[in-house]
């Protein structure tokens, strides 16, 4: 089999549209070749709980007859399990698509291997490992829920230049500018929820959403051991999980990923965060930083990161933004 990885790339930009709605499912592109080297089928997967990929891939070939000599090129090894929908890897087996690249084996247990080996067992010729950095990095939430057991976390927050998050009197201090707020809010709509410790709810009546771009807003997550959040908050209002903070931070992470949930930003406050850093259980983090310090009158301090984890720097409105990483899917042209 001819491999090119000029389609597999063409697969990886497919995949990326799906950045906003394919979650908690992973991104994955598909494309199909015809023997001549023209590619005469796209997909990707828009939604979770839409079509696959591969689906919509074959579904846009104007002439099925030329699958049963074509290659299809797909950044994640076709699923082998009923979910919402039907397994890929029978799809294709039973369009008679002979020949299969995959950029990267699934992790999922439902998946890891499987849709391989009912390809191959069917006859069709699979290739595995086609830009397999790239396309294993581009899902790094997914591969991290699923091969740690956790949700992949990114910690964010905002700080003065000498590194305090609030004002002595703990009030907040209001960093970001209009911009880098809606990058903010751009930057949330990729996770499935959002984390923040009850003091940081009753000190600032967040709305964790997105409400500043198009996206679908991630789902709150408040620690409150002490019930301090009243049943009719608009966070609870929103279907907020309320989770006790007086247990291992792993064992509610591993809780989190029974529930569903691969991805999780945690916003505060700081006491929630240096827990966090303590914990080792981040993989990267978004600070913001000001050019203005507080001086004596700063309050809650920011936790620190080595700066040998720092992946990233940019200038923002006159602010610094700085992006730390100590995951193993980390690219940074996926920030």
């Amino acid at each position: 089999m001819e491999i090119k990885e000029t389609y597999m790339r063409r697969a990886l930009e497919l995949a990326r549209k799906g950045q906003l709605y394919a979650h908690p499912n992973p991104m994955v592109g598909a494309v199909i070749v015809d023997s001549q080297g023209n590619i005469i089928g796209e997909g990707y997967h828009r939604r979770c709980g839409e079509a696959h990929a591969e689906v919509n891939a074959i579904n846009s070939v104007a002439d099925p007859a030329l699958l049963t000599d074509s290659t299809m090129y797909v950044t994640l090894e076709p699923c082998a399990h009923y979910g919402r929908t039907g397994p890929c890897s029978r799809l294709i087996v039973e369009r008679g698509i002979p020949r299969v690249v995959v950029g990267v084996r699934d992790p999922f247990d439902k998946v890891d291997g499987k849709g391989i080996d009912i390809m191959r067992e069917a006859g069709v010729e699979v290739a595995v490992g086609v830009l397999e950095r790239e396309c294993r990095n581009l899902n790094m939430a997914f591969f991290t829920a699923h091969t740690m057991h956790r949700p992949f976390v990114c910690l964010k927050w905002a700080q003065s230049a000498d590194g305090w998050m609030a004002s002595a009197g703990g009030e907040p201090v209001r960093f970001s500018t209009p911009l880098t707020q809606t990058l903010m809010h751009q930057w949330r709509a990729r996770f499935d929820a959002i984390m923040v410790g009850s003091g940081t709810v009753l000190a600032d009546n967040p709305g964790l959403d997105v409400r500043l771009w198009g996206g679908p807003s991630p789902r709150p997550i408040v620690l409150d051991r002490r019930h301090r959040i009243p049943d009719d908050h608009q966070l609870a209002q929103r279907g907020a999980i309320m989770m006790r903070d007086d247990k291992p931070l792993a064992e509610m992470m591993k809780q989190l990923y029974d529930q569903g949930i691969t991805s999780v930003m945690v916003e505060g406050g700081a006491e929630v965060l240096a827990s966090m850093v303590e914990a080792g259980l981040w993989d990267m983090a978004r600070v913001e930083i000001v050019p203005s310090v507080l001086g004596p009158t700063g309050g809650a301090r920011a936790p620190h990161l080595p700066e040998l984890n720092l992946a990233k720097t940019q200038r923002i409105d006159g602010n610094t933004l700085k992006y730390y990483s100590q995951s193993p899917y980390f690219d940074v042209k996926n920030l």
